[in-house]
């Protein structure tokens, strides 16, 4: 996307934002870790006057967080004035803004809620500051909506009149101007003010691929999908709009809002299916109409503004309802199905036929839908699924901490509660294990975003949570007080960590195991509990059933503590604490670094799993070339549990700290150690280190021992060596406690996260343990092959 020239427009637009947006989504910093460079002791210290800083300051400021070389000037300097009290002036050089005002902004564009963005961008736009917006404020705002619009790459040739209709609704008094609590309201219930203003960046990834799924201006678009055009059959081009973008909020948001909205999503269907409002075909060559995620609904899109059937209820009314199993059924395309009840084929009769159970996803005739037994035994998933009669809502105060307007607990999110305020409670299904499913869009490409309507489909909603929501905080609070239930992480190691370290500080009553389903790349945890390498689109049913028959095993966790040297300059924030799976220095560390520095600057050219696997075969061969961590063992000294390493007599350019048995994509660097020779071992206790080469050769990996083991890597020739089979790396240790002293600045990293340190100490210590499910032998072959 290329943004258009608007030379005239010197103040901030909605382009900005949407740019503005687009660099934070890659950024690893927050807003706290700059600041502190701003300290008396950090490194930009001296672009601070007081509480001000000036134009050179914020250009520092935005390169250090965003982590970018290049940031466009003069976006750089509309920021900038933007930040003035006063008007630009021929003195702007002297110009200094409030480093306050610009945290706080930028704090509201990383975790910002969209009222506080409306806020913002009303006070924005109100460039006569009198508190109201007039006619000629607003049609600047639409110019520069369209601006936004082409920005995106939409086709603008019917939205001009859509946003003045738009804009005209917003002010709901009809007074010739617009109010901020007009704005604020009208924005909050009409998400294409949020896109075209920039504030709701996830809906603007939607909007281009569903409009070119038939080619048509954004006016026209749901005419492809129903026949619903504007002033043709009496629904307004805001009308229009709103279906459209009612359709995109849903599909975005990843969970119901409220009990009986659906959650469309546009759908092809390769068999004739029936509009569940109007009982018609639904007829096209491409995606026909739109079906709910949760009960699979299904109508035209002209249909979908009918008043349809609600979805299908998430919880009761009442805890007097709880526990009381009944079939929630939906009518329709059963067509060529047996019925459960009568065991005879489902026969199409040109229309709606037969009806489907959301919950146990039973199929039956319409007159054995009426038949005993109605009592809903929720199918073959039984064991996972939390039905409706096992969530009812309670009223519950506030702590006070929340009242006052500060941040409290994650029972208040609005997943976890009803309409009117009311908590959510639930009280599980006798001898079952509720499923707690975790998905973060961000990992596999769009393969989270299957995932996730998946199992909204085959769950209740409600245990179906999207990452980018929130995060896993309302999840964990609305299981919290169960006993017995389990967690599923779709997403790779990163997002495991991620909820290892929520469950940590949830302190919740019983600490819940943790399989995972692994999204794209790497995945070396997944590996080792034997749920592969990646995703490829099996039946989740069945994954399903493979956790029911999952064991549970303990992995050990890692606290890893990097003390630098005095009288050294700061390097790049450490990005753990934790170690999962394994810590790095040297030469794997260089080739990841490299690689992690050219994605954060030209992310558009690690588009795919081939372009990235390019990417790094270049660092890895330019790696061999340089060499630039050989000789090693001169820049650093480990220490397992007070006993030195004696590295002088190995060729090192790298050294790797194990507490998995699977690295980089699936490379076993310790190696496999035969059972026979291991057999030995496992009657006496362990030493708390091991240095002696031949009881090394007969010790092997746990994840739950309490142990790390070191290995040693000869270089980036040897580690292609090891990632194919062909050795391992050179046994070194195994111990319960590592301090490493580092020289000289070296590359790092901890699981997959690499960084810059400068010389220092670094001590890694057991934390705890994690409770995980391993699947079932048969799920995977070769060397994760635990007992």
């Amino acid at each position: 996307m290329s943004a258009p020239t608007h030379p005239e427009v010197k103040e901030l637009n909605p382009v900005d934002f949407i740019q503005l947006q687009e660099y934070i989504e890659y950024c690893r910093l927050k807003v706290k870790d700059v600041l502190r460079e701003f300290d008396a002791d950090g490194r930009l210290a001296r672009h601070r006057h007081g509480e001000c800083i000036n134009e050179e300051g914020f250009r520092l400021f935005l390169k250090t967080y965003l982590e970018v070389e290049d940031f466009p000037v003069d976006l750089c300097q509309r920021l900038f004035c933007s930040f003035q009290n006063s008007e630009p002036t021929q003195e702007d050089s002297a110009k200094e803004v409030f480093l306050k005002d610009v945290s706080c902004y930028f704090s509201l564009l990383e975790d910002g809620q969209p009222r506080d963005k409306l806020e913002f961008a009303f006070k924005l736009y109100d460039r006569d500051g009198n508190g109201v917006l007039d006619s000629s404020e607003v049609d600047r705002i639409i110019a520069q909506m369209m601006h936004a619009a082409e920005y995106l790459g939409w086709d603008v040739s019917e939205l001009r009149p859509v946003l003045k209709d738009m804009m005209t609704a917003i002010d709901a008094d009809s007074s010739g101007t617009v109010s901020l609590e007009e704005w604020v309201e009208g924005g909050m219930n009409n998400v294409p003010l949020l896109v075209l203003l920039g504030l709701k960046t996830g809906l603007c990834r939607w909007v281009w691929p569903l409009q070119q799924c038939q080619g048509l201006p954004l006016g026209l678009f749901l005419a492809t999908n129903g026949h619903l055009k504007p002033g043709v059959h009496g629904f307004s081009p805001l009308t229009v709009a709103a279906c459209f973008f009612s359709v995109l909020l849903a599909m975005c948001h990843g969970m119901t809002q409220k009990d009986g909205q659906h959650l469309w999503k546009m759908k092809h269907f390769n068999r004739p299916v029936y509009c569940n409002v109007c009982q018609s075909m639904l007829l096209g060559l491409r995606k026909q109409g739109l079906c709910c995620t949760c009960c699979k609904y299904t109508v035209h899109g002209r249909c979908a503004n009918r008043n349809p059937a609600p979805c299908t209820r998430t919880y009761v009314k009442s805890k007097k309802e709880t526990g009381v199993p009944t079939h929630d059924w939906v009518s329709g395309n059963c067509d060529s199905r047996k019925c459960e009840k009568c065991q005879k084929k489902i026969k199409s009769l040109q229309g709606l036929t037969g009806k489907h159970c959301v919950w146990c996803h039973t199929m039956r005739h319409d007159e054995c839908a009426d038949q005993e037994p109605t009592e809903c035994t929720c199918g073959p998933l039984r064991d996972h699924i939390l039905p409706p009669w096992a969530i009812y809502p309670v009223i519950k105060e506030r702590p006070n901490n929340v009242k006052n307007g500060s941040s409290g607990s994650a029972d208040d999110s609005e997943l976890n509660t009803t309409p009117d305020g009311q908590v959510l409670q639930i009280s599980p299904v006798p001898n079952t294990h509720p499923l707690l499913v975790f998905v973060n869009l961000k990992s596999g490409g769009k393969q989270g975003e299957r995932v996730l309507h998946k199992f909204q489909y085959l769950l209740n909603p409600r245990q179906v949570h999207n990452l980018s929501n929130g995060g896993p905080a309302p999840g964990l609070s609305f299981f919290r007080n169960l006993q017995d239930y389990r967690i599923l992480v779709c997403g790779g190691d990163g997002t495991v960590g991620w909820i290892l370290d929520a469950i940590d500080k949830a302190n919740l009553l019983v600490r819940p195991p943790v399989a995972v389903l692994p999204l794209g790349t790497g995945n070396d945890l997944a590996r080792c509990l034997r749920w592969g390498g990646g995703y490829d689109g099996e039946d989740l049913s069945r994954i399903l059933k493979e956790i029911e028959g999952s064991s549970q095993v303990l992995m050990d966790r890692w606290t890893v503590q990097v003390i630098p040297d005095e009288n050294q300059e700061k390097g790049d924030p450490v990005p753990y604490e934790i170690i999962n799976n394994y810590f790095s220095i040297g030469v794997d560390a260089s080739i990841a670094h490299r690689f992690h520095t050219m994605r954060e600057k030209h992310p558009q050219k690690f588009n795919s799993r081939m372009k990235n696997k390019l990417w790094y075969f270049e660092f890895a061969t330019s790696e061999t070339i340089s060499a630039s961590c050989k000789k090693l063992s001169e820049s650093l000294t480990i220490e397992c549990c007070g006993t030195p390493l004696d590295l002088s007599s190995l060729s090192l350019e790298g050294i790797a700290v194990l507490n998995i048995p699977s690295m980089h994509g699936g490379s076993n660097l310790w190696g496999e150690t035969k059972k026979c020779e291991a057999k030995g071992m496992t009657s006496q206790k362990e030493p708390d280190v091991i240095v002696d080469p031949e009881v090394l050769k007969v010790t092997s990996q746990d994840l739950s021992d309490r142990r790390l083991e070191v290995v040693g890597l000869e270089g980036a020739m040897e580690m292609g060596q090891i990632y194919t089979g062909l050795k391992s790396a050179v046994r070194l240790a195994k111990t319960s406690q590592i301090t490493i002293r580092v020289k000289k600045a070296l590359p790092m990293q901890i699981d997959g996260e690499p960084w810059m340190q400068p010389p220092c100490t670094i001590h890694i210590t057991h934390k705890n343990q994690a409770s995980m499910l391993m699947a079932p032998q048969g799920k995977s072959a070769g060397f994760f092959n635990y007992k």
